[in-house]
């Protein structure tokens, strides 16, 4: 199960949709990303239900991409694992 920082949304990985191929997805200055893209965190994020704070820089790398309203991306977050983060709060590094 994956656990989102924002609120606390769990899922599990294998129930994702295989329709991701044309998303166009923007981070928060506009730019498009891709699968495979490294990103950085453009605010701090709390995460529910943890002491944990993911700090502005904390970089990470999207592993798929979501065409919803919240848990846009799927990506490894450094020092901390699996986890989905909207794209509003993220920008490409």
């Amino acid at each position: 199960m994956l656990i989102c920082p924002e609120c606390s949304h769990e899922w599990n990985p294998a129930d994702a949709d295989s329709d991701e191929d044309n998303l166009k997805i923007k981070d928060a200055n506009g730019t498009l990303l891709q699968e495979g893209d490294k990103i950085t965190m453009a605010k701090d994020l709390k995460v529910k239900g943890s002491s944990l704070v993911l700090k502005v820089g904390t970089k990470a790398v999207i592993k798929r991409m979501f065409d919803k309203k919240d848990h846009e991306l799927d990506c490894k977050v450094d020092g901390v694992g699996d986890m989905m983060v909207t794209a509003a709060f993220v920008k490409k590094a």
